[in-house]
């Protein structure tokens, strides 16, 4: 699929929950925020047939992120249904890993080809007041079950303020060097404001070659994460939802007034 202009479009990234168990500050509010009713959530059965459709529409790139995915009961059957899927080359998923212990090698087995692990601080005070409460410890034990599960390539993603300068930012550097795996610097961003920048070490935020779409926990194919520009996969349909979003893609983010990044998936 080509967008208007002329980008190619086979990445989807798949929101399944708004749900978390962290309260990361950059990400909402300390009291949280109003979940979506479980009745509009999509079923895991709604989610797999939109990927298929897709998939046969020239999406070969998977990402599943939340919220936190993992606590999404039988997230593991929807791995293992979505890897089932011949069409789909790249399977991967963004957690914050407080429960990747647990579920690394079950992932792994269901066809999870890779994992990207939010880790914005490793001194433990430091982590518990951006996470509102979080322990760092378990995200050290779930890297390290990654690596043995074999869900490589590893990435950690930092959310920096200004600079990967900063101390925590250097900091979960050097963590990620003797761990031999991969770092990305993302500038905290605003959805409201419009806020973003390129991804240090990535390509996201680079508009000139965005190549993705986004399925809202709720439903919906988002063309952009900086625009408020959606269309429902349960009316009209799947494939309607996916052409219009290719076909509506703007150049360029700009503001999203609708979503938080609590269900979008960021």
């Amino acid at each position: 699929m080509l967008d208007p202009f002329n980008r190619p479009i086979n990445y989807l990234r798949i929101s399944v929950t708004d749900r978390c168990n962290l309260r990361c500050a950059y990400c909402m509010p300390a009291g949280g925020v109003e979940s979506i009713s479980h009745d509009e959530i999509l079923r895991y059965e709604e989610i797999v047939e939109v990927v298929k459709v897709a998939a046969t529409m020239g999406i070969d790139k998977v990402r599943i992120t939340g919220g936190e995915p993992l606590v999404r009961k039988g997230i593991v059957d929807l791995v293992r249904a979505l890897a089932s899927i011949p069409e789909i080359r790249d399977l991967s998923m963004t957690t914050n890993g407080q429960l990747l212990e647990s579920f690394a090698f079950p992932l792994a087995e269901a066809g999870l080809h890779r994992i990207n692990i939010s880790l914005d601080a490793i001194d433990p005070q430091e982590y518990t007041r951006i996470t509102r409460g979080g322990e760092v410890a378990p995200v050290f034990r779930g890297i390290e079950k990654a690596i043995e599960a074999g869900l490589q390539p590893i990435k950690i993603n930092c959310v920096i303020t200004r600079s990967s300068a900063e101390t925590n930012a250097r900091q979960v550097q050097e963590y990620a060097r003797k761990m031999d795996i991969k770092i990305r610097f993302i500038r905290q961003m605003n959805l409201a404001d419009g806020c973003f920048s390129i991804v240090e070490g990535g390509d996201g935020g680079d508009c000139s070659r965005c190549n993705r779409l986004r399925l809202t926990s709720n439903g919906y194919i988002k063309p952009c994460l900086f625009n408020d520009i959606s269309y429902s996969v349960r009316n009209p349909g799947a494939e309607n939802a996916i052409t219009q979003a290719v076909s509506h893609k703007p150049a360029c983010g700009t503001v999203n007034h609708v979503n938080t990044f609590s269900n979008i998936g960021g």
